[in-house]
């Protein structure tokens, strides 16, 4: 196809798009999302996907969990958050790396979840390991979703794509633990949060 002939249907496309009601705009703008990497479910008030079900949800079908809300998010709209960086030393080969990510309390706001300090996140991995973290322990410690490691996004297959990480060295209680049992409440491929009140 010639480049103007390509620009010229992406201009109409684009116009079309912008004359659909809002409900349709909406529709059309989610059909576009990337695939969902993380699902919250359980206290969130911003609900952009449908209740669970058995066929597309295989693996949280096969962990037993269900849901009649959730809020999805794709990579593009973790990457959208504001991110910070943190420097662990990993217990995988003692070195420190550079984790990038949203707090993981702002993930949680934008899916719009209720956050008391006594609340309790479940934070679920694609092999069923499932930490449990309290609000305060997830402010107090700093948590972020990572979705980068030295600069890289995160493969599944390695720690990745999503990881529940803190920085253990700048917790005092947990830098004096030996390096392989800081990490325990740190599921990575992280998949799923259940936001309990």
């Amino acid at each position: 196809m010639k480049k103007r002939q390509f620009l010229g249907r992406a201009a109409l496309a684009g116009m079309a798009a912008a004359a659909l009601p809002a409900s349709q705009a909406a529709a059309a703008a989610a059909s576009n999302a990337g695939p969902a990497l993380l699902t919250v479910t359980g206290a969130v008030g911003k609900v952009n996907r449908g209740r669970f079900d058995p066929v597309r949800d295989q693996m949280m079908f096969k962990q037993k969990l269900s849901f009649d809300k959730a809020h999805a998010f794709d990579f593009a709209a973790l990457a959208a958050l504001p991110a910070i960086t943190i420097q662990p030393t990993l217990e995988y080969d003692g070195k420190v790396h550079t984790l990038r990510g949203p707090l993981l309390l702002d993930v949680m706001h934008a899916a719009g979840a209720s956050l008391g300090d006594a609340g309790k996140l479940v934070l679920r991995a694609v092999d069923g390991y499932a930490a449990v973290v309290t609000v305060a322990q997830a402010r107090a410690q700093r948590y972020i979703v990572a979705t980068h490691l030295d600069g890289a996004p995160m493969a599944l297959g390695g720690l990745g794509p999503l990881w529940a990480v803190y920085d253990a060295d700048k917790v005092p209680e947990m830098a004096a633990k030996p390096l392989a049992e800081r990490f325990g409440s740190c599921p990575w491929a992280l998949y799923h949060i259940e936001v309990q009140v």
